[in-house]
């Protein structure tokens, strides 16, 4: 608003000089005054720096419209899985809902779904990683649109206590689409704000 305002004055007093300027012209061809051209030339010295001016604050008004649009393009998400139990197993594919929100950055992150929704299109860095106790499988899969981008399984042990795993990759999103953990049949997590985790950002758009 205030780089508007200073281009509208800017904007008035160039056409006030233009009219002196035509106004002293008019008056130097029937006085043919030397002290009067003077001035024509101080006038028109005036009106080019005006002109100047104007042009660098348009200018400087087209960066600050370009950095507004990339720090509405950044987006960053980081999730954990609130309460220490145990989550599944179930009889059928269940999404993950991390509904501790860490950061959030452009808000695409929905911590009721448990689904990140691209805004733009772009490069992303998607990861997850998770603990679980080593009495049930984990199989967990990175879904993006429902079909699947990466996974990350363990198997049931008798002598192992508890495990940890996880997998991460870069990952070309159009915008709009979907993107979430998904706990496989009969296995499960062990929920936790620390080591179940769901996570990206916006490297690049394309």
């Amino acid at each position: 608003m205030n780089l508007t305002f200073c281009v509208l004055v800017l904007i008035s007093g160039l056409t006030l000089v233009q009219s002196v300027v035509e106004t002293e012209t008019s008056a130097g061809t029937q006085s043919c005054c030397p002290d009067l051209s003077l001035s024509h030339q101080e006038l028109g010295a005036v009106k080019a720096k005006l002109e100047a001016v104007e042009t660098k604050l348009k200018e400087t008004e087209s960066q600050v419209l370009v950095l507004k649009e990339k720090e509405a393009l950044k987006v960053v998400f980081s999730a954990g899985i609130l309460g220490d139990a145990a989550i599944g197993p179930f009889n059928t594919p269940t999404t993950l809902i991390y509904t501790r929100v860490i950061t959030n950055l452009g808000n695409a992150y929905n911590q009721n779904t448990g689904i990140f929704v691209a805004p733009v299109r772009g490069m992303y860095y998607l990861s997850f990683f998770y603990h679980a106790g080593g009495e049930h499988p984990v199989h967990l899969l990175l879904m993006k649109n429902n079909e699947r981008i990466l996974d990350s399984s363990d198997h049931k042990t008798l002598n192992d206590g508890a495990d940890n795993g996880g997998n991460a990759a870069f990952v070309e999103l159009q915008q709009g689409d979907q993107v979430n953990v998904q706990l496989q049949p009969n296995t499960h997590v062990w929920g936790s704000l620390y080591s179940t985790t769901f996570s990206g950002f916006l490297l690049h758009q394309v």
